[in-house]
């Protein structure tokens, strides 16, 4: 029988979590790197048992590690990260210039089809590739250098590139989002970019229709109809039907249009899923409810789901990175909390389970399906 396995990055490490198809029963593996920050963890589309993770802290700097055998054994593969970028400046907060840096590595993403590829989005905002398994690294400068790069502002949690999309119908397209400058996508496998937002309307910005500076939460695609993207954004949530060359608002009748995460089934690509949060400065959820939001029409028609979800003085919040789905033919879906608990749903949403409780804060979640 197929098998899933959760890879669930936190504040304080990882943990690896493992079922068979009924996802009924979980083995539970960690900590891995136990008191460290772990940014993301995600597994090879080509190899299952490649995986890789961001390892953070504030101490000792920023590490990637690799495991071959599925997150049983970790070892650090080489943290040269090679600048070719151009150095210089972009805008802070108060519209003084700020020296470009090297903070943490926001998201992993490995090739489609080739284990040893591997993309990071870092902050300050810069795109990497290693072709070695993660031992070294360049930059494609072309996104960091696009000409409204000066312009680019942090988000709360810093300029952090935080998304990164490989489509698999158009092998040199990809799409990268920036908090907060916005969504980009490269027809020429990462050398030259263009921003693609839009559509996009963001107040707090000096022009609220601008070509960069919307703080962009997540991107997500469905791998049959790679040129329809969701996004999730600092208030509202958007459509585009043309690879991200325009954008239109699908926010309809949900609580609110604040979140993080967003994600779309994996046999239906219209079927989305987002967490509705008060607000941006109320970073949890509307009455104190934990609802997952389900539109089975690509927006605007939105259903609450609720059953084994806590309704009554619930007030965690789910971040970007840390909602993903498994291929089984029962769509499973999963998310994790800053509360610590990670709740999975074997049929698409419409009835929940917490896999655990009580981990540190949850950073990300993403899943493999297993043969």
């Amino acid at each position: 029988m197929s098998g899933v396995r959760v890879l669930v990055g936190t504040r304080k490490g990882a943990f690896v979590l493992t079922s068979d198809g009924k996802r009924e029963q979980w083995d539970i593996s960690g900590p891995h790197f136990g008191g460290w920050e772990i940014y993301h963890v995600k597994g090879s589309p080509a190899d299952p048992e490649r995986l890789y993770a961001s390892q953070s802290s504030g101490w000792f700097g920023q590490l990637i590690q690799r495991s071959d055998d599925g997150g049983t054994t970790w070892e650090p593969v080489g943290n040269q990260f090679s600048y070719q970028g151009v150095p210089g400046t972009h805008q802070w907060y108060d519209g003084t210039p700020h020296p470009w840096e090297f903070a943490r590595v926001w998201h992993l993403e490995p090739s489609l089809h080739d284990p040893d590829m591997v993309y990071a989005g870092v902050e300050d905002a810069g795109l990497f590739r290693s072709a070695d398994g993660g031992k070294e690294w360049q930059e494609l400068p072309g996104l960091r250098c696009h000409g409204s790069g000066p312009s680019w502002q942090p988000g709360a949690g810093g300029m952090c590139l935080h998304t990164i999309l490989l489509d698999p119908g158009e092998p040199g397209r990809m799409f990268a989002a920036i908090s907060a400058a916005g969504a980009f996508r490269s027809d020429d496998a990462g050398e030259t970019w263009q921003p693609v937002n839009r559509g996009l309307q963001s107040e707090g910005i000096p022009d609220g229709d601008a070509e960069v500076g919307h703080c962009v939460h997540r991107l997500a695609m469905h791998p049959s109809r790679p040129e329809v993207l969701y996004m999730q954004k600092h208030w509202d949530v958007m459509r585009s039907d043309d690879a991200g060359d325009s954008w239109h608002e699908v926010s309809g009748n949900l609580p609110s249009d604040f979140g993080f995460p967003i994600d779309v089934h994996a046999h239906e690509p219209d079927t989305i899923y987002v967490v509705p949060i008060t607000s941006d400065s109320e970073h949890f959820p509307p009455e104190g409810k934990l609802r997952v939001y389900r539109s089975r029409t690509g927006g605007d028609e939105w259903e609450p789901l609720t059953r084994g979800l806590p309704q009554a003085h619930c007030y965690v919040n789910v971040l970007r990175d840390a909602m993903a789905v498994d291929s089984l033919d029962s769509c499973g879906v999963y998310f994790g909390t800053t509360g610590g608990q990670v709740y999975a749903s074997a049929d698409a949403g419409d009835n929940w389970a917490p896999i655990v409780r009580d981990l540190p804060a949850v950073l990300s979640v993403e899943v493999q399906t297993l043969s």
